[in-house]
């Protein structure tokens, strides 16, 4: 929901959340990692300049998702976010033999969602769309609202007027990016760390022939 149709942010509490984790850790996604020193740069300042409003520390590394999967799990799915080995091979194998060729992302203005600020993510000719759409064959998105590129600059520390933050993206010099995309990534991050960093399990390399593991 856009900061228009409220009038306070959302604030992210710092907690554990084992309603939603119930003891499993790992949280899986398909990703792209942000690798250009320009944008790392301006993402930096972006988050340096609203620093009173976000929630700190925040170490995950400025990323696109691509497909939120979920828990991983060993063997067989439990719960409905669980995400198994099977899938992830599923996918990867699908992704592997269908590689799309190296591409650009266009990255566009400074953003807000109810609870976090943002840099869109323009995909012009929908080649994150295809990357999501092999993905979807062998899982359901978890928690899959309407797809919204982005980079996530912060998520917000208390609930401010919506206006204050509406107010403080107007005063600040706006730059756009194209940047190019020559791998994605597969990872998770640890579920009571909040805001904690990505750990790569696997890299695709666009329109090579090999993919590397980590």
């Amino acid at each position: 929901m856009s900061l228009d149709h409220i009038s306070h942010v959302v604030p992210t509490s710092r907690r554990d959340y084992p309603e939603w984790h119930h003891g499993r850790e790992q949280y899986a996604l398909w990703y792209i990692e942000i690798q250009n020193p320009e944008l790392i740069l301006y993402l930096n300042q972006v988050q340096d300049y609203f620093s009173e409003y976000l929630l700190f520390p925040n170490t995950r590394q400025f990323h696109i998702t691509l497909f939120i999967c979920g828990f991983l799990a060993q063997n067989q799915a439990i719960f409905d976010d669980d995400f198994t080995q099977q899938q992830f091979q599923q996918q990867y194998l699908c992704l592997k033999s269908h590689l799309p060729q190296k591409f650009k992302l266009k990255i566009g203005a400074l953003n807000s969602f109810s609870s976090a600020l943002y840099l869109d993510v323009l995909d012009t000719d929908l080649a994150l769309e295809k990357i999501r759409a092999q993905c979807a064959q062998f899982s359901d998105e978890v928690a899959a609202l309407s797809y919204c590129p982005h980079i996530t600059v912060g998520l917000y520390n208390a609930a401010y007027p919506s206006q204050s933050i509406l107010d403080k993206m107007a005063t600040f010099p706006a730059q756009q990016f194209e940047i190019d995309i020559s791998q994605i990534k597969f990872g998770y991050y640890q579920a009571q760390v909040l805001q904690g960093p990505l750990h790569t399990l696997q890299n695709i390399s666009l329109g090579d022939v090999c993919c590397n593991s980590y």
